[in-house]
């Protein structure tokens, strides 16, 4: 009998295979929603692995514990949280870790914390021949719930901030720039950099939508984050909308000083980790908001149709070929 591989099925598949043994639509979103008597809450998991999505030549123990929260928080933010409570953590160390490195791990963890809020709740260790950190956070629901599959025909597509630049400070430090004809300026090296190792994220984001909303009676919208690349969050938010993205190259913001050409088109689309939001709103709301903040960004619109991404005014399609990153 053939045997199906992880790496012939992927990510996205194993997904959808494993959503059969959970309650209907729990995979929608990556925060999982539990309905409860005071407050609703958000719930979710994200685990890093030594040499999948960290090694210590790119990277300090100080940042990987920055990063562990602030990919936790991101998917929190992106579903409309209002308040961190805490996370649990689940730490896989070889026995001859050195303790400083747990240190500056556990010190990361906490300077994140200190910044987007909550605390430690606890957690468990083990042994193991990589080093693993996953990590469970519990937030609070907010008033409005932000959803992959809320995007409508006719709305605005928004984002937040700028893409590419992490997956830009990642070859920066791994020493894998492809071209050494291209000039980087050291403005977008340090600026890329920091966003590789220690993330910004949006955490007044709810609070922006909400103050520019027309109308209260608005309880759900659109949004996702682009942890795994900008093109990866307008596919996603298609495919849970049943709707088609149309996005202008145009529109898309970049970094001043960021390269032309394909190569750094797939890297700015495809790169991830860089935890922006990306969302869609009805024209009046999308005003509002684009008005009273200078770095939300519209590149598009969402219209009837099959679920796909297409794009208008680009020459150059070839960076479309280009696949996702797959943790198989």
């Amino acid at each position: 009998m053939h045997k199906e591989l992880l790496e012939d099925i992927g990510e996205k598949e194993l997904i959808k295979r494993l959503a059969k043994f959970m309650p209907k639509n729990q995979i929608s979103d990556d925060c999982a929603f539990i309905k409860n008597i005071n407050n609703d809450l958000l719930i979710n998991t994200d685990s890093l692995v030594e040499d999948v999505h960290f090694n210590d030549a790119t990277i300090s123990a100080l940042d990987i514990g920055w990063k562990a929260v602030a990919s936790n928080v991101s998917d929190l933010i992106s579903s409309g949280c209002d308040k961190i409570i805490g996370v649990n953590i689940g730490l896989v160390v070889p026995p001859k870790t050195d303790w400083a490195w747990i240190k500056d791990l556990y010190s990361g963890i906490n300077q994140a914390l200190d910044n987007f809020g909550g605390s430690i709740l606890g957690g468990d260790c083990s042994t193991g021949k990589e080093k693993v950190i996953s990590m469970t956070i519990i937030g609070i629901q907010g008033e409005i719930k932000l959803r992959r599959n809320s995007c409508r025909p006719k709305e605005v597509i928004m984002t937040t901030g700028i893409h590419g630049l992490s997956k830009l400070g990642l070859m920066i430090k791994s020493k894998k720039i492809f071209d050494s004809n291209i000039y980087l300026t050291q403005t977008l090296i340090d600026r890329s950099i920091q966003q590789f190792c220690k993330p910004k994220l949006q955490p007044k984001f709810l609070k922006q939508i909400m103050k520019a909303r027309p109308n209260k009676s608005f309880k759900t919208i659109g949004c996702t984050d682009s942890s795994d690349g900008l093109f990866q969050a307008l596919n996603d938010l298609s495919i849970e909308s049943n709707c088609k993205a149309i996005i202008d190259y145009k529109k898309i913001p970049k970094h001043v000083n960021w390269p032309k050409g394909h190569e750094w088109d797939k890297y700015y689309f495809f790169g991830g980790e860089d935890y922006e939001l990306v969302f869609s709103l009805p024209r009046k709301w999308a005003n509002n908001l684009l008005n009273s903040n200078r770095n939300i960004s519209e590149i598009g619109y969402f219209t009837e149709g099959l679920p796909s991404v297409e794009f208008t005014n680009l020459k150059n399609d070839k960076f479309l070929k280009y696949k996702p990153f797959s943790h198989f």
